[in-house]
């Protein structure tokens, strides 16, 4: 008996779930005041942003996830600074950022905007979900089956129409397209290796992907043409539609010492496949919208910059030092106007995310 009501054992039980329910929610809504902190430079004095603190791990999504809102109004990102990996949106005008999950095991690489900036999707466990902005409904639309576990990298295609991921299980791995409202997920590629970083072509009506870590290839989303494209020998790195969707950009990084990596175009077509650019040893790159300007890490410990180079002229300017300890998961990405570069480092301590601004070097494309 308790101030004249009575309770039962299961009543007690009920309102201490009841409670963790509750709690669990409201976490799920938590405001962190900004992180953001300005400085210098040290080897070219230009300024560079860092937006989370480095005493807690921060990251930026796989390079096929889109991060960056189309108005360059926020940034989609994983922290574990309430104690495991969760997903954020951070506000770039305040530098607040807006707690999004709960996940039991979130697959930081996962984290994807939906075309129209009006939700995400990730995942969790094995489950993709996809989560409205609005009214921060979230829905399970795939999940793994048969104890397999997604490979690296989501993609969802330019219309919004469904994800693409891979499912790695000791027998190989499989490409698989998810429809995000209706339609039954299906197998599009198979390998007895591994598959990983899909992205669905600006038509949406064929995936790029990695076999392993030479071979590059294209497929339909019906699962038919699939083949290898013609590249250069030796490892592959990051790798692009064209924005006409006719070709690849990827970073070549030959086995043979001595030789530069570079950035280069196959055809999908064609058996063509060409030079862009040598680059100064880029471990990672991305191309702004219109690919005229490509961003880049350099893997040299003793030029550990990120840079840019002008497609045109193939002219690399300096912009800062990253200090990576991996200079691969820098993960530089251009918002969509061009005038920033966001990425990520563990030069002060865990990985933190950065930007700096380029509006004084590379000219603005059209927001879309």
């Amino acid at each position: 008996m308790c101030g004249g009501q009575g309770w039962t054992r299961r009543a007690i039980l009920s309102s201490f779930t009841a409670l963790s329910v509750s709690a669990a929610a409201s976490d799920k809504d938590r405001t962190f005041p900004s992180e953001r902190v300005r400085y210098l430079d040290p080897a070219t004095e230009f300024p560079v942003f860092r937006l989370t603190d480095p005493a807690h791990s921060s990251e930026l999504p796989a390079y096929t996830c889109r991060a960056v809102s189309r108005r360059n109004a926020f940034l989609l990102y994983s922290s574990d600074r309430t104690g495991s990996p969760q997903a954020f949106r951070m506000d770039l005008r305040t530098g607040q950022s807006v707690q999004l999950t709960e996940a039991r095991d979130l697959d930081r690489s996962s984290l994807s905007l939906l075309p129209d900036d009006g939700g995400f999707c990730y995942i969790d466990g094995g489950a993709l979900r996809v989560v409205s902005f609005r009214r921060m409904k979230e829905k399970e639309v795939y999940r793994l089956a048969g104890g397999a576990k997604n490979g690296p990298g989501v993609n969802i295609s330019q219309e919004g129409g469904y994800a693409l991921l891979t499912a790695v299980h000791d027998g190989g791995s499989q490409l698989m397209l998810a429809p995000l409202s209706r339609g039954t997920a299906r197998v599009v590629a198979t390998s007895s290796g591994t598959l990983a970083y899909p992205i669905a072509s600006p038509r949406g009506d064929a995936v790029l992907y990695r076999d392993g870590a030479s071979s590059l290839r294209v497929v339909r989303t019906d699962g038919r043409d699939n083949r290898s494209l013609l590249v250069a020998s030796g490892p592959g790195g990051a790798a692009y539609w064209s924005p006409e969707g006719d070709s690849a950009l990827y970073l070549s990084l030959p086995a043979e010492r001595g030789r530069l990596n570079s950035i280069r175009q196959t055809s999908i077509s064609s058996a063509e496949d060409r030079q862009i650019a040598a680059t100064s040893q880029f471990a990672q790159f991305a191309a702004n919208e219109d690919a005229s300007v490509f961003a880049g890490a350099s893997g040299s410990l003793a030029s550990p910059y990120l840079l840019i180079l002008l497609r045109r002229t193939g002219r690399e300017v300096t912009l800062c030092e990253h200090r990576a300890s991996d200079a691969v998961r820098t993960a530089p990405v251009f918002s969509y106007d061009s005038q920033r570069i966001f990425f990520q480092s563990d030069r002060h301590g865990r990985p933190a995310i950065y930007y700096i601004p380029v509006e004084r070097m590379v000219e603005r494309t059209p927001d879309v």
